[in-house]
């Protein structure tokens, strides 16, 4: 990874055509706050005191193996209604409660998923009952785990047990789309000679080719993480931002791409020369910023406390002089894009009516902005208190 090619600048969107932003109460419903959420504990020890049944474990551990979401997710109130509610049967067995009782407490939860979120636990457990049932509402909570005979113990939030955990903990999947499954062709498979049409080339715009962040900003017990990146820009006429274009595992098309570890690599997409210009003309002199966020919550929407928000581009912009944004003031000609002045800062995301609540990594920052290199990347992404956070290389297509 070079660390110039083309000084590359960070952040635009446009106001394109899929605008997202974050809606007010009266336009979109919102789940309940994350601080306010309570852990499912009840819950998680009956499902794990459900684990002293050998079938109930081989059905589980034979959903957990089928399931087309990444990490074999299953969404909780799916699975225990799957079957003729054949979980919820089980499970109420071994707690000597009924089914009614059960459903009740499990739709009275917040939305919760179950899985393995190390994957060495998932590969290592075989259906046995050496295996704990945890739960935690954020990053930072320390596991509350039970095994098969009920008993209650705190877990390391930075470290895994060896013992398999199977984590009950709220949605941070959309299961509302099934993944569709991947056909591996092994012969002709009805293609002509030579692989056929080759694929057009990238559509011009602004692409991240790599990214390196420092940690993956999600507790274990919350399996990988999910980073998007956001071009966030002026708002109407307004003095805030709005959010014009994610790029991420569920954005969709060129703006896809699927990062679970700290290091990536690839074509993406970030804002295209189409949306660029549309910004451009109806933001004169404005420009954009490239945002980093490690998703909890909805995909490609910002949820997050507007004042940390606030706080950390605030830092950001007074350590740099306000040159944390980016455009293409040369329209693409010589294929640059650099460091511009930032000028709004304000991002409402009404943290108060939300679940969770994303990690901001942070605010793109070229290099030269920033007075030193990364061998290989040209952005600095500086989070809280001016810390770096990781690294992205743009280049212009």
């Amino acid at each position: 990874m070079l660390h110039r090619s083309c000084a590359v600048a960070a952040l635009l969107l446009i106001a394109a055509c899929s605008d997202r932003t974050v809606t007010p109460p009266s336009e979109a419903p919102v789940a309940p706050v994350a601080a306010n959420a309570q852990r499912p504990e009840a819950l998680a020890k009956m499902f794990a005191k459900g684990l002293k049944n050998p079938a109930f474990r081989a059905y589980l551990k034979a959903q957990l193996d089928a399931s087309p979401y990444r990490e074999h997710k299953l969404q909780l109130e799916t699975f225990l209604g799957a079957n003729g509610s054949r979980a919820l049967g089980e499970i109420a067995v071994e707690n000597g409660a009924t089914k009614d009782a059960l459903e009740t407490q499990a739709k009275a939860a917040i939305a919760l998923e179950v899985y393995f979120p190390v994957p060495a636990h998932r590969a290592a457990w075989t259906g046995d009952e050496h295996v704990l049932v945890a739960t935690a509402v954020t990053d930072d909570d320390p596991p509350i785990a039970f095994d098969p005979d009920g008993r209650r113990q705190v877990l390391d939030p930075k470290t895994p047990p060896a013992i398999p955990v199977l984590a009950l903990v709220p949605v941070e999947t959309d299961f509302s789309h099934r993944p569709a499954r991947v056909i591996e062709c092994i012969d002709d498979c009805g293609g002509t000679i030579g692989g056929g049409t080759p694929p057009p080339p990238p559509a011009p715009g602004l692409y991240m080719t790599k990214s390196h962040f420092v940690q993956d900003f999600e507790g274990w017990l919350k399996g990988s993480p999910e980073f998007e990146v956001h071009i966030l820009g002026q708002k109407g006429t307004t003095d805030s931002l709005y959010d014009y274009q994610c790029a991420g595992e569920h954005a969709g098309g060129p703006y896809t791409f699927d990062q679970n570890d700290l290091d990536w690599s690839g074509n993406v997409l970030l804002f295209s020369k189409t949306q660029l210009d549309q910004y451009n003309a109806a933001h004169p002199n404005q420009n954009i910023r490239v945002f980093v966020v490690e998703d909890d919550d909805s995909a490609c929407q910002i949820k997050t406390d507007p004042n940390r928000f606030q706080h950390l581009v605030d830092v950001v912009d007074s350590s740099y002089a306000r040159l944390t944004s980016g455009n293409d003031s040369t329209r693409f000609i010589p294929k640059y894009f650099g460091r511009a002045k930032s000028a709004y800062n304000i991002f409402r995301a009404l943290a108060d009516l939300i679940r969770t609540n994303d990690d901001l990594v942070g605010n793109a920052v070229e290099d030269k902005v920033v007075g030193t290199v990364y061998p290989g990347y040209n952005w600095f992404v500086k989070g809280d208190n001016n810390v770096t956070n990781g690294w992205i290389n743009l280049v212009v297509n």
